[in-house]
């Protein structure tokens, strides 16, 4: 719910700040052995995806351009030296610059602040799925990420076609997008299988699962 005298801008990025702060927390509480355990994401451990979680927050935006001409124009190869960089910063380096710019407003060029709440979200995901720690964050922002994820400006968030002629059901929200086989669960499965984590599709169910199993593995 957005507060008297606020936009949703406001609240989202109050969310950010939140989730940015929660992880910090998270960081600070986990041993060097879960530390270097493979994250989901590939070639990142967990530390990696902390550290890419505060990348774009102190990557100055000259340093990233220079990086991103460097890299051919090619974003995710940007992306995965711009994070090594980051990387080799101690884990009370990265647990204190995410405090610190828990509050910064920064978003991908061309994209709102549901952006970042989303890559808060899903790396947060990335980062506990395989340590075996459960944690759901609170239906408001997982039902805006699912409302950006399925909008028309989601490129670097949603592989190409994975749900074209899919039908999408949250059964723990007010939610519900897409024609054809449905596939149903959580709002958080739905975020990890959206944003092309096979890891999600074990909590869900429904024809549309198989489509998305076939296209994500």
């Amino acid at each position: 719910m957005t507060a008297p005298g606020s936009t949703i801008e406001d609240t989202t990025f109050a969310w950010i700040a939140e989730e940015r702060r929660d992880l910090a927390v998270l960081l600070e509480g986990l041993s060097s052995d879960q530390l270097v355990m493979p994250s989901l994401c590939a070639r990142w451990t967990v530390h990696d995806v902390f550290a890419h979680l505060l990348m774009p927050l102190v990557t100055p935006t000259a340093t990233f351009v220079r990086r991103f001409v460097s890299s051919g124009f090619d974003f995710d190869k940007a992306n995965l030296k711009l994070t090594a960089n980051v990387a080799q910063r101690s884990d009370a380096e990265i647990a204190t610059g995410l405090r610190e710019h828990a509050a910064d407003r920064f978003t991908p060029p061309g994209m709102g602040a549901t952006a970042p709440l989303t890559d808060a979200l899903v790396h947060g995901m990335d980062i506990r799925y395989p340590l075996g720690l459960d944690h759901r964050a609170a239906p408001e922002r997982v039902r805006a990420c699912l409302e950006f994820l399925t909008g028309s400006n989601t490129k670097g968030f949603v592989p190409k076609a994975l749900l074209t002629g899919v039908s999408l059901h949250a059964d723990d929200l007010d939610w519900e997008w897409g024609s054809g086989p449905q596939a149903s669960g959580p709002g958080h499965s739905l975020l990890m299988v959206i944003t092309g984590r096979p890891a999600g599709l074990n909590g869900l169910t429904g024809d549309g699962t198989d489509l998305l199993r076939t296209r994500l593995t």
